[in-house]
């Protein structure tokens, strides 16, 4: 195949990537203007303006009655009736903790948030681990593990202040039980995108994680990698930590959550 002929085709896969995203940012907010799509999304109005046009035309969204602002048309509703299979987070993730696993040579865990917990509800095991722990449906505390680092610095500041008002378990050495402490952890991954533990549950394991988004930007569950402290450390954290949140991203996608660029 020629560059040219390449590159069209890449123009093409990225126009139906940036359409699927327009649709879901209407499916979030219900009515939106070409601006405000662009600005979400980090696109140039004219590619939006474009898109919207041929979403219009074929059904999938319509102009309100406040002309230039557009919403979700009734070919979405038609195309939903054809979708008989019942929506499962591991199901949709399964392929891409595979990928990662594979990729990373390490566990890889889908976790949600349950209370002062946290529950594994699926596990890939990458070639390298020498892991045998099963940690499916395994419930765990918040303020020790990676994804429950996530969960906490997602959490509403009095949903968060509640939790470290009490006592918080130490595990380890390692475990972070001062709530000031825990605070500036939690702006970390605020501010990095993902969470880390260092021997902060058990004595040679180490994990990071990442969130995994809803329609309307909620995490609802977290993309865990963990491993032991010969394979995971400082100087490799990093490097896992890019192909974790491309993962988590890729799984959010999936999920409904809009794709920027």
């Amino acid at each position: 195949m020629s560059d040219a002929g390449g590159q069209a085709r890449d123009n093409s896969v990225q126009s139906v990537d940036r359409a699927i995203s327009i649709l879901q940012v209407l499916a979030r907010h219900g009515v939106a203007g070409v601006t405000e799509i662009a600005n979400e999304l980090s696109v140039h109005k004219s590619t939006v303006s474009r898109l919207l046009g041929t979403l219009e035309a074929r059904g999938l969204v319509e102009q309100s009655t406040n002309r230039g602002r557009y919403r979700l048309g009734y070919g979405v509703a038609q195309l939903a009736e054809g979708a008989s299979k019942k929506h499962d987070l591991t199901l949709i993730s399964r392929t891409v903790c595979t990928e990662l696993a594979e990729d990373v040579g390490e566990t890889v865990n889908v976790v949600v948030h349950e209370g002062r917990r946290v529950v594994t509800i699926d596990q890939v095991i990458g070639s390298a681990s020498i892991t045998t722990v099963n940690w499916v449906g395994r419930r765990q505390t918040l303020h020790a593990t990676s994804s429950g680092k996530v969960f906490l610095a997602n959490m509403p500041s009095d949903e968060l202040q509640t939790y470290l008002d009490e006592e918080l378990t130490r595990y380890t050495p390692n475990t972070i039980v001062d709530p000031v402490a825990m605070e500036a952890e939690l702006q970390a991954v605020r501010e990095q995108g993902y969470a880390r533990t260092l021997e902060e549950q058990e004595i040679g394991l180490v994990a990071v994680a990442a969130p995994i988004r809803a329609l309307d930007g909620r995490v609802i569950a977290a993309l865990a990698v963990s491993g032991p402290t010969f394979r995971l450390h400082e100087a490799t954290i990093p490097g896992v930590a890019e192909r974790l949140l491309a993962a988590a991203a890729e799984i959010s996608e999936r999920n409904g959550y809009p794709k920027a660029g």
